[in-house]
């Protein structure tokens, strides 16, 4: 069957041409409200991306994420190894959030806060602007030879976008191995440092080609959460759409007329003037409804008022609205999906932020060594030899800890000193021996507690298994 004429653009994407090649995307250089609000929350997050790795609060870097040594900081709280569960229970309160929010905006995350969407049209398409020029003078520049202007101007842009390539990187590794390793690195010099130069120009290269090539073809065929947002988006969703009931009418949109009464003509207030076209920065057209191209960047939102200002006609044309507003002029409400979204998202948070107040600053893990069994020695002492690891989560030193049996009367013994400095943010290690007394173990595999000290107070405790003989049950 073929495919309406109005239903063409489904079957394929906006950036690719009818021969199947790259279709290169001009946006007009948006102006207006909505540009502006984003302008100055797109200027905060870039300023706290990279300002959080340098960042420091009681010694913690605010943002880490070494995978390498399995450290990581979340708003300077440290995480390790041992609260993993706690990394997961914040991804998926992540994706609860994300998730909750596109039932209820659409995809207002991608154009107001994904950083592929910050760095693209606040940073590179601005540079771009400022050095080429606005949507013809590009496409009259794509289109000449190369001239003296041409690589000047092309030359001048490639170089800025490398740089800023470059800066990104390093932020991006100062979150990875931390800020201070990083400056260490730099003022050392990078041909110390021969493996993460090379990482770093790696990077350097991947950012370079997404912003200077890429581009939107990352929202519209890499990016997942526009597959996601197709699946989560209902009538009831609120997004950047054109309001087709006023802008078609009776006879549909024409161009403007000032000399003609387009009420009485039944003409839709759309003037066809391909302003919301050619400033969308996917290539999309938003007159023929929700797409998954769309980012929701507000870009046609403005283009589209500036021209019903300039008409005389009511602004809002295009604007965030949800299909049933359109359609019904029904109001946003919340619905039983968002209810339970929410119900689920507060359950969550209120579990994550009561297991944040449970965690010990310090953890033992003591475990008997593999393969030992139990050694008796005089006056009906049995002795196992165990494994102790004591991880300090604070930024300061903890000293003079030891560790007593708790659950029987017993020894213990540390190979080596008898006391243990925990460095901070570190851990200490090694091997200790426990002594109890056969005549009161209940069995030959017995629940012991051990408590970790430092000083007189008594900071973490641990279980271990202790073997005895069969015989003494």
């Amino acid at each position: 069957m073929e495919t309406p004429k109005n239903e063409k653009f489904r079957d394929s994407i906006g950036t690719i041409n009818e021969e199947g090649k790259r279709a290169w995307v001009y946006p007009k250089k948006p102006d207006g409200k909505f540009y502006n609000y984003r302008s100055w929350v797109s200027y905060g997050l870039l300023l706290f991306l990279f300002a959080a790795p340098f960042v420091k609060i009681n010694g913690n870097q605010f943002l880490l994420f070494n995978f390498l040594d399995r450290r990581f900081n979340i708003f300077s709280a440290p995480f390790w190894p041992q609260d993993f569960h706690l990394f997961v229970l914040s991804m998926i309160i992540g994706v609860i959030f994300v998730t909750l929010f596109t039932v209820a905006f659409g995809r207002i995350f991608c154009g107001w806060i994904c950083p592929q969407t910050i760095f693209m049209e606040m940073v590179f398409r601005k540079i771009e602007y400022w050095i080429e020029g606005d949507r013809g003078k590009q496409i009259r520049l794509d289109k000449q030879p190369w001239n003296t202007e041409k690589i000047r101007k092309k030359s001048l842009k490639w170089l800025i976008f490398f740089i800023i390539s470059f800066c990104i990187a390093n932020v991006f590794l100062a979150y990875l191995i931390g800020s201070d390793e990083l400056l260490n690195y730099i003022t050392e010099g990078p041909f110390k440092h021969t493996g993460t130069l090379v990482s770093l120009l790696i990077f350097t290269i991947i950012f370079y080609f997404v912003f200077a090539w890429f581009r939107e073809q990352v929202c519209i065929i890499a990016c997942p959460y526009g597959r996601l947002q197709g699946v989560l988006l209902d009538s009831k969703s609120i997004v950047v759409a054109y309001d087709y009931k006023r802008g078609e009418k009776e006879t549909g949109r024409a161009k403007f007329n000032k000399k003609e009464n387009r009420a009485l003509t039944g003409k839709g207030d759309c003037i066809d003037c391909f302003q919301c076209v050619q400033v969308c920065p996917t290539g999309i057209d938003i007159r023929n409804g929700t797409q998954l191209e769309c980012v929701n960047c507000t870009a046609c939102i403005d283009a589209c008022d500036h021209i019903m200002e300039n008409v005389n006609l009511p602004k809002g044309l295009i604007r965030y609205a949800s299909e049933n507003n359109i359609a019904q002029k029904e109001k946003f409400r919340f619905t039983g999906r968002l209810v339970a979204y929410t119900v689920v998202l507060t359950i969550l948070i209120g579990v994550f932020i009561g297991m944040l107040f449970l965690r010990n600053d310090v953890e033992a893990t003591i475990l008997r060594l593999p393969g030992q069994l139990y050694e008796r020695q005089e006056n009906n002492i049995i002795s196992n030899v165990f494994t102790y690891k004591i991880i300090n989560k604070t930024t300061e030193e903890i000293e003079d800890v030891h560790l007593k049996l708790l659950s029987h009367n017993g020894e213990v013994s540390l190979v080596g000193n008898q006391s243990i400095t925990v460095p901070k943010q570190g851990l200490a290690e090694g091997t200790l021996f426990i002594r109890i007394n056969a005549a009161i173990l209940n069995g030959d595999k017995v629940k012991i507690k051990i408590g970790v000290f430092s000083g007189d107070k008594l900071i973490e405790t641990s279980k271990a298994s202790f073997l005895g003989p069969r015989s003494y049950r």
